[in-house]
């Protein structure tokens, strides 16, 4: 991360710092690894304490369809239909205790309350739509192909321009991060990283809130939303400083690696989790040695499930794919290429595929919501006369 400072902030850490008028500001640590891991300082207006009421806690714990999984399974997503509330509209479909992946499809911006995870941090990748995540630290711009991390604990309300919006979401029980072989010891991206900082959108707009009344901030933890309602205005900061806060990144930005044979998926890897990786595929050359074979070879899948999510394009390993379909190939078994592909990419010069695939290294639960969407003997698609999957 890069440090960053805005608003007004005292010489050094810990000190008193008022206003002009003499009132204390109220400083606040805000990290998500207790002492050890990145943070930042925050100065209030106002304590962040000034509970007024709580509501009653419900549960947004996503129910099991199947709890043990060993066959390739596929699931739709475009044709959710959009929901104006945002917490109805997250649906997840696959989870373990190291993530949770889903859709949701917002039909309208957040008016009446404001959202803070704290279970996890937020990975937003934007299919449809476009707006902004509005936050204490400033505001993210987000676009078709932005990903938006948002740390957890952060406070935060979404704005859209228009009412189609279908996201991509995934909660980590840890920090997404950049890759580590892309970092140095200091942070800063290496020179073989296929991003770097240049391509992060980091938050702009600071504004201070000085708003008194009721303040509802629904707050996720272990599955339960606990509706609180706050005195003060949740975005209340003088100023702040550190190496915690949202951004965002174009997956349009990723620069991809290419050889003269083909690459493994570790050089489509973007953002990296506890026990889980994020990988971008964007379109690029294809492989240059003349003998070279495109389509990616068969792998055995055995210490990790592979979701893929299809954004745009033509995806050159599989047959009868859509926008927004996943597929899910669990570990333990082999994959890959479906029939023709490997044919088909011999003497291709490029592709135009566009996909975000996530790893976990642990296997995930699929969920009653992810079977109203499934695609249908997607497992029997590897035959070598297939049969209709639907």
């Amino acid at each position: 991360m890069i440090y960053q400072r805005q608003g007004q902030i005292p010489d050094k850490r810990h000190i008193v710092f008022r206003s002009t008028e003499g009132n204390l500001y109220h400083e606040e640590l805000f990290g998500t690894e207790g002492f050890g891991g990145t943070s930042s300082l925050l100065y209030h207006l106002h304590p962040p304490t000034m509970v007024k009421e709580m509501g009653k806690p419900f549960s947004v714990r996503p129910e099991i369809g199947i709890e043990e999984n060993m066959k390739a399974l596929s699931f739709t997503s475009m044709e959710m239909e959009p929901e104006s509330d945002y917490l109805s509209s997250r649906k997840t479909f696959f989870f373990n205790d190291d993530l949770q992946v889903g859709m949701m499809c917002p039909d309208k911006s957040m008016e009446e309350y404001f959202f803070k995870n704290a279970d996890a941090d937020e990975l937003l990748f934007v299919h449809k739509g476009s707006g902004r995540c509005k936050t204490m630290y400033g505001t993210v711009d987000f676009n078709y192909g932005d990903y938006v991390v948002i740390p957890r604990g952060t406070v935060y309300m979404l704005e859209f321009d228009t009412a189609e919006n279908k996201i991509l979401l995934i909660e980590s029980s840890s920090p997404v991060r950049t890759p580590k072989r892309y970092r140095n010891e200091f942070g800063q991206h290496l020179e073989h990283s296929p991003f770097c900082e240049r391509d992060m959108r980091l938050p702009h707009s600071f504004e201070t809130h000085d708003e008194m009344g009721s303040f509802k901030i629904m707050i996720k933890k272990k599955g339960l939303i606990y509706p609180y309602v706050y005195e003060n205005h949740p975005f209340d900061l003088i100023g702040w400083d550190g190496y915690n806060y949202p951004f965002a990144i174009s997956i349009f930005d990723f620069e991809p690696i290419t050889g003269r044979i083909h690459m493994p998926p570790p050089i489509h890897q973007q953002f990296e989790g506890r026990n889980f990786v994020i990988c971008s595929f964007v379109p690029r050359l294809y492989d240059y040695h003349p003998q070279a074979i495109p389509a990616p070879y068969h792998h055995s899948n055995i210490d990790s499930d592979e979701i893929l999510y299809y954004v745009d394009g033509d995806f050159m390993s599989r047959n009868n794919i859509k926008q927004g379909q996943f597929t899910l190939h669990p570990g333990g078994i082999p994959h890959g290429p479906h029939p023709g592909a490997i044919e088909r990419s011999i003497g291709k010069k490029e592709t135009k595929e566009l996909a975000v695939m996530i790893d976990p290294f642990n296997p995930v639960k699929i969920t009653t919501e992810a079977l109203k969407h499934e695609v249908k003997d997607y497992y029997k698609s590897w035959m070598s006369s297939p049969v209709s999957v639907h």
